[in-house]
């Protein structure tokens, strides 16, 4: 049998557990052309929140009784395709569930083994390649720039930090408690770390971007952006990756009041989608696992189990109850 998490309501704000419903089906089965894949994890992402809203977005709504959309990575089990043979493991859209026959596209063959399998859906899946554009390409990074990211404990922000400092930055990371903000500094190597849960957000930036802001690199939204605008530099870039806390918002989406500072300072503010860098991927990867061999590049993935406990690990995203990339694994051994 075929465990399937489907969505089965659009909430308003924090979504909670009947918002999906976890149903049982047959085994699919495969044709001519087609493979089999025995999901072993899946991502769990702010995203998510976005794609069950019934609003016109960069990718279609998941639709009421439809699987949760969820990126995955599993191993072939059986194989009528060329290209994907059995003991394969592969990365690809394939849903909150254990198992999907597929014909392969938007399937990749992954080249690790069963014990690394996370990883290509953190640092070197979407979460990294998010960081790695938006910082070099959208953001146009040089050395010696200043760099401030919110959300720096968390699967991109983490990965922006980390790229930066390599590029010969002075980066400051914003993160929620203690505990993460030592986790910046003392294993990510970030210069310095704010808490929005403890700091006066206005003073701290101000304190620790003494020297402005050159790329801010946005993965929160609210009263954060409009904090870092009062303090960017001439020709600035304030990329906006995300905003998680106005994801479970009940009123009107806030934006930033401070957005004049971009023409006093004739900078710019973009948002951009990983999706757009597809044809790049590769590049981007071989990169990032070359600087992990070197040693420059951490990873840590906050692995969770059990396909019905994704209600519970979903929040996680939310209450900041994780470091790293958020995974859950719904394979059963």
């Amino acid at each position: 049998m075929n465990k399937q998490l489907k969505l089965a309501d659009r909430p308003e704000g924090l979504p909670d557990a009947s918002t999906w419903k976890l149903e049982q089906s047959e085994m699919p089965t495969i044709g001519e052309g087609e493979f089999l894949v025995k999901i072993h994890y899946i991502s769990l992402d702010p995203a998510m929140r976005g794609w069950i809203r019934d609003v016109r977005s960069y990718i279609p709504p998941v639709q009421i009784g439809e699987v949760m959309r969820a990126g995955s990575v599993g191993e072939v089990i059986a194989s009528k395709h060329p290209d994907f043979k059995v003991g394969d493991y592969a990365y690809g859209t394939g849903g909150v569930q254990q198992y999907i026959a597929t014909n392969g596209k938007g399937w990749v063959k992954l080249h690790g083994s069963a014990e690394n399998l996370p990883l290509f859906l953190g640092t070197l899946g979407m979460p990294g390649f998010t960081a790695y554009f938006g910082l070099l390409e959208v953001g146009a990074l040089k050395e010696g720039e200043r760099v401030l990211v919110s959300g720096g404990a968390g699967a991109v922000g983490s990965v922006v930090g980390q790229i930066a400092k390599i590029k010969g930055c002075h980066v400051v990371g914003i993160a929620g408690g203690e505990e993460k903000c030592k986790y910046m500094v003392e294993e990510l190597g970030f210069d310095e770390a704010i808490d929005y849960k403890s700091d006066d957000i206005k003073a701290a930036i101000k304190e620790k971007c003494a020297g402005g802001i050159d790329v801010y690199f946005d993965n929160v939204g609210g009263e954060i952006l409009d904090a870092a605008l009062t303090r960017i530099n001439r020709h600035a870039r304030i990329l906006i990756c995300g905003a998680i806390s106005q994801y479970n918002a009940t009123e009107a989406i806030k934006g930033p009041a401070n957005y004049l500072a971009l023409l006093v300072n004739r900078a710019r503010m973009e948002g951009f989608v990983v999706f757009d860098f597809a044809k790049d991927y590769a590049k981007a990867g071989a990169e990032m696992a070359k600087w992990m061999q070197e040693g420059k590049l951490k990873s840590k993935e906050a692995v969770f189990e059990g396909i019905e406990n994704f209600h519970d690990t979903f929040l996680r995203l939310f209450n900041g109850e994780k470091k790293g990339k958020l995974v859950l694994k719904v394979s059963e051994d």
